[in-house]
């Protein structure tokens, strides 16, 4: 399908949730929901490879919401020490690829461990030119919508902002993805119809592509393609008709 794909158009920046890990493993009659997140590692290169290749500038994971800490203890603290060992093992590539990598959410909130091998990471890679892999983690679009508030509301105490002169740009400013274009598409696996608190300003106008059938784990480079083939076919008017897009 990739030669179907119309270069000078492609997505610059999309956004995926990775959704049905737990349902992938019981699906293999597998109940523990560890081993669909070890698995899905195979459809995360994959995809940064795919965007990699086809020139896409931008591509945000949604790898932990700020929901995710109410899951089982157990879950959580195996998710983490995967973030580490996944970071350890892909910092080679990264950096052979040119990709630089950059994380939003509340990372206070990670362990010390985790964090301090992200921002190894982060740092290691700050320099690099090619595709911008963002990692949600810890992330909720209301956290990130509050905390630039928040943001705004001390410069406005302070005078260094006036509270006449707030609009969108100055919200864009202060969300935790500053400096990054919106999504143009936003992919989901796992069949659920919805963004899931993730990035609730960014995605306003985003192009939805939702794999019914399709479990994180098993997805793909064609898949990938599949949904920027089908983005490529819509006719992105915000809030203009047709006729005066032409």
């Amino acid at each position: 399908m990739k030669e179907l794909i119309d270069l000078r158009n492609v997505p610059v920046h999309i956004a995926v949730i990775m959704d049905g890990n737990g349902r992938w493993a019981k699906q293999q009659g597998i109940m523990d929901r560890v081993f669909g997140h070890r698995s899905a590692l195979k459809a995360v290169r994959e995809t940064i490879e795919g965007c990699g290749e086809l020139g896409v500038q931008f591509l945000t994971l949604y790898a932990f919401s700020t929901e995710n800490w109410n899951r089982p203890k157990a879950e959580v603290t195996a998710l983490m020490t995967l973030l580490v060992s996944a970071i350890k093992d892909e910092l080679p590539g990264m950096i052979q690829k040119d990709i630089r990598l950059k994380a939003i959410g509340d990372l206070s909130k990670l362990p010390a461990s985790s964090r301090a091998e992200l921002e190894k990471a982060m740092e290691k890679t700050a320099n690099n030119k090619g595709l911008t892999l963002n990692l949600a983690l810890s992330y909720s679009g209301k956290w990130d919508i509050v905390q630039a508030t928040q943001q705004i509301a001390e410069k406005v105490k302070s005078g260094e902002l006036n509270a006449a002169s707030i609009n969108a740009d100055t919200i864009n400013k202060y969300l935790s993805t500053a400096g990054m274009p919106d999504p143009d598409l936003m992919i989901r696996t796992g069949g659920d119809h919805r963004i899931s608190n993730f990035m609730l300003w960014q995605l306003a106008y985003a192009e939805l592509y939702i794999f019914e059938d399709l479990f994180w784990p098993d997805f793909r480079k064609e898949h990938l393609n599949e949904a920027i083939i089908d983005f490529q076919m819509r006719e992105r008017r915000f809030g203009k008709i047709s006729e005066q897009l032409n």
